[in-house]
């Protein structure tokens, strides 16, 4: 029989940016304190009617993934730290996008996907027990396939392209 995928064997990885010498690297963390991890896959679809058929057809041309995200705020954990910072300091463009790595941890091979997106800013502050932020991850660049290791128990990964 078939066995169920629980969902925390598909984790997310969040790049934290380091600056050195002008030179920007990134670490990427387990996105841990996070109720809300969602992807949307928005299909962008072109659809038409000839005139010589009684129906419209559809054809799915490209997708603009996006990850509808929300986390109770954690002290002391670095992805937290980060894109709180874009909520306070309204960052915008290049200085609002980051990397994000989400692993398979059911595949024996820890199959990953990274790709930079734009982090959108929404809302703060609600909940009585802890403060909350929400918001949404905006794809910015294209889908890379790979795999993960990680050397810490998962709470950090390592990611390497596959080549295809």
């Amino acid at each position: 029989m078939a066995e169920i995928i629980k969902r925390c064997k598909k984790l997310a990885f969040y790049g934290v940016p380091v600056s050195s010498d002008g030179v920007t690297t990134y670490t990427f963390y387990r996105m841990k304190g996070f109720d809300e991890i969602s992807t949307s896959k928005n299909p962008k679809e072109y659809s038409r009617q000839y005139v010589d058929e009684e129906f419209e057809q559809t054809d799915v041309v490209g997708y603009t993934p996006s990850i509808t995200f929300g986390f109770d705020r954690f002290s002391d954990d670095a992805v937290h730290m980060d894109i709180i910072s874009i909520f306070d300091d309204e960052k915008v463009g290049a200085e609002a996008v980051r990397p994000i790595i989400m692993v398979d941890l059911a595949d024996d091979k820890f199959t990953a996907i990274k790709r930079d997106f734009a982090v959108v800013a929404e809302s703060e502050g609600r909940g009585l027990e802890t403060y909350k932020y929400n918001g949404t991850f905006r794809v910015k660049g294209e889908k890379i396939n790979g795999t993960a290791t990680s050397d810490d128990g998962w709470q950090t990964c390592n990611f390497t392209e596959v080549q295809e």
